[in-house]
């Protein structure tokens, strides 16, 4: 049996007249085009372009980018 149904507020509802017993295993197969690339994968070319910035640049972002004194 195959149906199609859509999410709602994280939900899956059945349509109507389609009912499955208590224990039922259902399996779910979700579309390659909703998973999203993980935050890495998405920006993986800039990973490590930065490899000549300043070694305190964390502790004194706002020296360097608004010009205030160094901590």
């Amino acid at each position: 049996m195959t149906c199609t149904v859509k999410v709602k507020d994280g939900s899956i509802r059945l349509p109507p007249g389609m009912e499955l017993p208590d224990g039922a295993e259902v399996r779910l197969t979700i579309p390659d085009s909703l998973s999203q690339p993980s935050f890495a994968e998405r920006y993986a070319a800039y990973i490590g372009v930065a490899d000549d910035l300043p070694q305190d640049l964390a502790a004194n972002l706002d020296h360097y980018v608004h010009g205030h004194r160094k901590k």
